[in-house]
Parts: structure tokens; C-alpha cells; sequence
């Protein structure tokens, strides 16, 4: 069978058992590009060895083409289109990734450079980049279910958000502080003298009213950053991104439990909850170790190790 015809196949079969797949089948695409249309069993392991290394280091992104691909190979060898797999023997460490936590200075120039939108040439005004960055880090909502949100997802007198069809095929409700509540409202109702009222309108649009997109936010996002100051200290290929606020957000209220003398371990899943995480695993990956965590952690061992108790 022809590569482009199994990998069609192939991403039709997992989004029938419920997936959506759609990074996945990018990257299937892509790979049916590089390799040309073909029969499956034609495909050389050296090609295969090629497209999954690149040109670059190393990174995240080799290990991401490496996991859709043995898939794939799975599904071909199965069906007995394939009589091996061509992947790489040897899996290299995938490089450590530690998240930007950001300051709560920082966070403040991020959001001061704000008006970096006040000029005409950009695609997000002021009010929009501001709450934009203030959703992200006080509601800790992922990018994709910032921009998903529409008017009827956001309830001002309950002071609730209904994300809808997160990241787990799962709908949750976000409760807001009255602060956050307060600011979010003040957006709504500038939002409403310049664009649609409709219950269907999206909550986050530009200049020209379409809905936002995820590239758009992220390059703005990186102008943002510059003008505030608020780079890698080493200079490296990872600078900090729009959802290291999400990974912010979560350190910051670990550090807030810990000083308030809170049980973290019991707060834990329900921060997963929150979060939209199925298992508190998830929700453990973020919490990236800070000199501020590690302090209050450790001061919290102390107690502990004195007989001392908490909440």
C-alpha cells in the first residue's frame, strides 16, 4: 500500500476510537512529503533515521516524530503492509526542559509591556494582551483553552468559567476570585463597546474582530517579553512562553499553601481538578522546584520534623 494511503488509514482508525490526533497527523503528513509517495515497504531505514534527526540538535520535537511513527509502524506491521520496523535501535534522552516560573515582578513588567499594542501595526490592542496574560496566569488555563473561550463561557455573577472540551475531552467550571472577577469583568464590558455581543463571540478577538490565534498570541507574546525584560538569563534557544504562566501559576499557589501552613499533599488533586488534569501525576510535573518552593518546603519539613502541626 502506498505510504500516504496507510497513513490516511491510519489517522481515520484513531480518531474513530476517539482521539483527535490532529499533531499526530501533521506530522504524518509530513513525513509522507519527505519520503514521497511510495509503497510503505519501499521506505528505507536510513530515510526514516533522516527525517527523525533533522537538521538540529536533539530536542523534544525528535522524540514527538520518533513516538507517531513507531505508532504507525505498529498499525503497518499488523496489517502486514510492513515487514519491520525502520526506527532508530537507539533512543537518546530526550534534553531537560525546566519551565520559566515567572516573578511576581516580572509579571508585572510582562504586563505593563502591554503597551507595546498600542500601536495601530498590532494585531492585539492593549486591554486584550493585558487580560490575555492575566487569564493565563490567575485562572491557570492552557493557551488553547484561553482562546477557545467564547461570552456564554464566562459567568461574572457566579464568578465561574466553563471550559469546554479541554485538552481531555473534559468540560470543567474555573472558579475566579472577586479580584479576578472584578478585572475580567471591566474587560467584558470594553469588549462589548467595540465588538459583537453575541454569546458566540469569542472571548479573546483583534483589532479586525476575528478570533485570535495561538500564533498570533505567541509572537506577540515574545514582543512582549523582550520589552519587559524577561529573557532566559543564559541566552538559550528556550526562552520563557506563554504557558510557563500556567506552570507560574501553580508553583506560586504551592508556595501561598505552604506559607499558609495548608496540608499540600491533601490540596494536591484538588489543584489537578482545577487544572483540568485526570491524574495528579500531571499536575506533579509542574511543580518545578524554585528557591521559593524549596524554601517553603523545607521549612515545612522542619516543622514537621519538630512535631509541629498544620491545617
Amino acid at each position: 500500500m502506498r505510504l500516504s494511503e496507510l497513513a490516511s488509514h491510519y489517522v481515520a482508525y484513531k480518531q474513530a476510537m476517539g482521539m483527535r490526533f490532529d499533531t499526530e497527523a501533521r506530522t504524518l503528513r509530513s513525513f509522507c512529503r519527505t519520503m514521497g509517495d511510495i509503497a510503505v515497504a519501499d521506505i528505507a531505514a536510513d530515510l526514516v533515521h533522516a527525517y527523525i534527526a533533522g537538521t538540529g540538535p536533539v530536542t523534544r520535537f525528535w522524540h514527538c516524530k520518533y513516538g507517531v511513527l513507531r505508532g504507525f509502524y505498529r498499525f503497518a506491521m499488523a496489517r502486514g503492509y510492513a515487514a519491520s520496523c525502520p526506527l532508530p535501535k537507539i533512543v537518546p534522552k530526550p534534553p531537560q526542559f525546566v519551565p520559566h516560573i515567572f516573578s511576581r515582578e516580572e509579571l508585572r513588567r510582562l504586563l505593563d509591556a502591554s503597551v507595546v499594542c498600542e500601536s495601530p501595526r498590532s494585531k492585539l490592542k492593549p486591554y486584550t494582551c493585558r487580560m490575555l496574560i492575566l487569564l493565563l496566569y490567575g485562572a491557570g488555563l492552557r493557551i488553547s483553552e484561553a482562546l477557545s473561550l467564547t461570552l456564554a463561557d464566562v459567568d461574572l455573577p457566579a464568578s465561574i468559567l466553563t471550559i469546554r472540551e479541554s485538552k481531555f475531552y473534559k468540560t470543567r467550571l474555573v472558579p475566579m476570585d472577586p479580584a479576578f472577577t472584578s478585572a475580567l469583568g471591566d474587560y467584558v464590558a470594553q469588549h462589548a463597546t467595540e465588538h459583537s455581543t453575541e454569546l458566540s463571540t469569542a472571548l479573546f478577538l483583534t483589532r479586525t474582530g476575528t478570533p485570535l490565534a495561538r500564533h498570533t498570541a505567541e509572537h506577540i507574546f515574545s514582543r512582549l517579553r523582550v520589552r519587559a525584560g524577561v529573557l532566559s538569563p543564559n541566552g538559550g534557544r528556550y526562552q520563557p512562553r506563554l504557558h510557563d504562566l500556567r506552570h507560574s501559576a501553580v508553583v506560586h499557589r504551592l508556595v501561598s499553601w505552604y506559607r499558609q501552613g495548608k496540608d499540600v499533599q491533601r490540596l494536591l488533586p484538588q489543584l489537578a481538578t482545577y487544572l483540568g488534569h485526570v491524574h495528579i501525576a500531571a499536575t506533579q510535573r509542574y511543580l518545578t522546584l524554585t528557591p521559593e518552593l524549596l524554601h517553603e518546603a523545607s521549612q515545612r519539613f522542619e516543622h514537621y520534623a519538630q512535631g509541629e502541626q498544620h491545617e
